[in-house]
């Protein structure tokens, strides 16, 4: 059983990393432009919504009424977003940055890693004795 701080700790944080992370998007969208495959329509508006989406699932993620909207929201963001990653690790290289072919493939795990941390913090039902704890 985890105790509702240690959730609510990583819960906070998770939601200030999309914050943060979102935020980037529009202070450095050259580094997210570079990931996405030159074949979708429209990367400016596309980068555009998702640093919207990350910032509005961060904030999300903190207001007991909206978190598993912003769960759900998020799930479906890390979903949309692996094709580009997936194409950065298959160029070798990500634009602004000097990272090894060998970084950008063990970037692609952490897909995984974010889908389970915001299902845990978001999602995740407690059992009827842990809520009957709290």
């Amino acid at each position: 059983m985890t105790s509702p701080r240690a959730i609510a700790v990583c819960r906070w944080v998770l939601a200030l990393f999309f914050i943060v992370a979102g935020a980037n998007h529009f202070r450095m969208p050259q580094a997210y432009l570079g990931m996405m495959p030159a074949w979708l329509p429209w990367l400016r508006t596309l980068n555009a919504i998702a640093g919207i989406a990350e910032i509005l699932g961060g904030l999300g993620l903190l207001v007991p009424r909206a978190r598993r909207l912003a769960g759900w929201g998020l799930l479906a963001l890390l979903v949309a977003v692996f094709p580009a990653n997936l194409h950065v690790a298959l160029l070798g290289h990500m634009p602004g940055f000097n990272f090894s072919p060998t970084v950008l493939w063990l970037r692609l795990p952490f897909q995984a890693f974010f889908i389970a941390w915001v299902w845990w913090v978001a999602l995740r039902r407690e059992p009827a004795g842990d809520r009957a704890a709290q």
